[in-house]
């Protein structure tokens, strides 16, 4: 190495014996400059460095990337555990649902975990039930509410609600096809279920109490071709694929019904959906002739009057309409909207507005429902209605509040508009009251007669 020796202002300083001696002021600063070996070696050493920081960069992205496949090695093994246990799962899951569906049964008001559920066939032959020929004594028998609903088969019973749509004039104002009414009478039927009170009969029943008061109320003279369409399809409809438990039961037990529809009316919305699901299909669409604005305005007014047979809203209804029955207006929409609820909730429970031969059956049919229905209630802990009760309720009990509190205040503000139905529809009613509070005077006699005999024969016991 070489080493040289400046000035302070940089100057080159001889080293030798004559050279100036320095001073404070004067100061020499000696350099080292390195030979040209030096020079190469430092340029080696760099290179080398450069080299060993590349080596050191290269290990770095080695342990990186040996990370990130050490970590995807462990997701993928993470991913097969649990496809298995998503397989695992799926057995069990299985399991689980053949067991509750061997439990549970066919039972329409529980979640249906089985795969064949009931579902809507198309029918694309033609109706083959016999096409009866009514007697003129049965057609003017169909017009009034004394009719004997017991008397029919099915088959008969499709008969006479099929004439009744040609009677009114409902196939030529809608342009039905009369193949396809067939098939949604038929598509009907089959959707009503075997329970012993909400069964097909029943809804012939409250059919043909609302042909009844269409002609005795002489509606058509009142109210649209459409509308008097509108009030026979929702009676018709109004119970469809009714699983023989109530509301309330489906709320209390949490069904699948009252889930899918928050427990708001969930049997009536489920009504509405199935009878606008056989409707949906071509050979059973009665409206397919009906221009979509005016189908939508149909479909709107018969949901509104299945819905309007949620007995919770009973009070709400009829209390609507007694505002507006004293200045009721026919020319205004509101008013004849209130009008049709109010008629398709007379004809739902106007059993005791027939003869008692005919309506007492159809109480004896309830009751058996209301039983089932309570027994299952005990049977899963839920609470029971004391008047569905089997230990608790009779005939006469079931029916006078029913009717004094329920029916008679109602088709009494109904007569308000309609004088002509206090004789025929009215009169029944108070007939019926009168005929089961006596009834319930026997019961009770008898009632009281075994008391006392109970009582006497335990105090000659003791």
């Amino acid at each position: 190495t070489a080493i040289m020796m400046v000035d302070p202002e940089g100057a080159l300083v001889s080293i030798d014996p004559t050279m100036p001696t320095n001073s404070p002021k004067v100061i020499y600063f000696c350099l080292f400059a390195p030979t040209e070996k030096e020079d190469m070696f430092q340029n080696v050493l760099s290179q080398v460095a450069e080299q060993f920081s590349r080596a050191f960069r290269i290990n770095e992205l080695k342990t990186e990337v040996t990370n990130r496949l050490a970590m995807l090695e462990k997701r993928v093994e993470l991913e097969g555990l649990k496809v298995v246990e998503i397989e695992k799962c799926k057995n069990d899951l299985k399991k689980l649902r053949d067991e509750m569906t061997s439990r549970v049964g066919n039972c329409p008001c529980k979640y249906n975990f089985s795969d064949d559920g009931k579902k809507l066939n198309p029918r694309r032959d033609v109706p083959s039930y016999p096409k009866y020929t009514l007697s003129q004594e049965t057609i003017e028998a169909l017009k009034k509410p004394t009719f004997d609903v017991w008397h029919w088969e099915h088959n008969e019973m499709l008969s006479c609600l099929e004439y009744m749509y040609h009677d009114l004039g409902l196939v030529k104002e809608f342009n039905m096809n009369p193949i396809t009414l067939k098939r949604w009478l038929l598509g009907i039927q089959e959707n009503y279920r075997s329970n012993p009170f909400h069964n097909f009969r029943h809804c012939f029943c409250v059919s043909q109490m609302m042909y009844g008061m269409i002609n005795l109320c002489n509606l058509p003279e009142k109210m649209t071709l459409t509308d008097m369409g509108i009030l026979m399809t929702a009676a018709v409809c109004h119970d469809l694929d009714h699983p023989g438990y109530n509301n309330t039961y489906q709320i209390n037990a949490r069904t699948e019904l009252a889930v899918r529809y928050n427990d708001i009316s969930p049997l009536e919305n489920h009504h509405c959906a199935v009878a606008f699901q056989i409707l949906s299909l071509p050979e059973c669409n009665i409206f397919a002739n009906v221009e979509l604005e005016a189908y939508k305005q149909i479909r709107q007014a018969i949901i509104t009057l299945i819905l309007a047979t949620d007995m919770a809203r009973h009070g709400e209804i009829l209390d609507s309409f007694k505002h507006k029955v004293d200045s009721f207006d026919f020319t205004n929409e509101e008013h004849v909207t209130c009008l049709k609820m109010v008629l398709i909730k007379c004809c739902d429970i106007s059993n005791e507005v027939r003869p008692t031969e005919v309506a007492e059956p159809w109480v004896d049919c309830l009751l058996e429902e209301y039983f089932m229905q309570s027994d299952r209630e005990k049977t899963e802990g839920l609470p029971v209605a004391p008047f569905m009760d089997r230990d608790k309720v009779t005939k006469p009990t079931a029916q006078i509040g029913f009717i004094k509190f329920v029916l008679i205040p109602m088709f009494e503000t109904v007569l308000k508009l309609f004088p002509q139905i206090e004789e025929i529809m009215v009169q029944p009613l108070r007939d019926s009251r009168d005929h089961y509070e006596e009834l319930k005077q026997i019961d009770d006699a008898m009632t009281e007669k075994k008391k006392t005999e109970n009582m006497s024969l335990g105090g000659k016991k003791k």
